[in-house]
């Protein structure tokens, strides 16, 4: 189960098989079925997951009970809290399976050590990071300056191999717009074609 985790280490930075072997027997393999929680809000996030299948939403729930979706995971892409992770306060999302999904988790303790051990993994974990915040900026600037439809027609372009997979409900509270909306753009769409 760990032949895509080490394909995509392996994507960012060399490293010798042996350091590559070591880090990835770390992971423990997770089944997740279908609307089941990774993370709930107000425990203590002690993992970060790689997304081996499946697909996950990481999201919050606002004082009047709205759900708003942070993003999604798919397969080789990574998940946690990050804020809960590194500080050890209780987490304010969720992390749920959309589809019967399976993630290789590693445990905090794990990854401080081999952030000391492999500097290849700094290294990588670093570069991971780094996009991660160049993704966030672009969307804060994004659902700053943009329309709502330029936000949905962008969503689709960047993620087309997520988008088919979502409900209108969970792309509109990704977006920040109503489920009615989305299905009005995708309407506008469909007669376009």
């Amino acid at each position: 189960m760990t032949k895509a985790l080490k394909i995509h280490i392996r994507g960012y930075v060399d490293i010798p098989d042996e350091k590559l072997e070591q880090y990835c027997n770390a992971f423990h393999l997770q089944k997740i079925k279908k609307k089941d929680f990774l993370l709930r809000e107000g425990d203590v996030c002690g993992f970060e997951g790689f997304v081996v299948n499946g697909c996950f939403k990481v999201s919050h729930t606002d004082h009047n009970g709205a759900e708003q979706i942070l993003y999604f995971g798919i397969e080789n892409w990574w998940l946690s809290d990050i804020d809960s992770f590194i500080t050890g306060i209780p987490s304010k999302l969720n992390i749920q399976a959309i589809e019967d999904s399976e993630i290789l988790l590693i445990s905090k303790q794990d990854k401080e050590r081999f952030y000391l051990e492999i500097p290849e993994i700094e290294r990588l974990m670093r570069l991971k990071f780094q996009r991660s915040i160049i993704a966030l900026q672009r969307r804060i600037i994004d659902n700053l300056s943009k329309s709502s439809d330029e936000r949905y027609l962008d969503f689709l372009k960047e993620y087309p191999e997520i988008a088919h997979r979502l409900t209108n409900i969970q792309i509109g509270a990704y977006l920040g717009v109503t489920p009615e909306f989305i299905s009005r753009i995708r309407r506008k769409i469909v007669s376009k074609t």
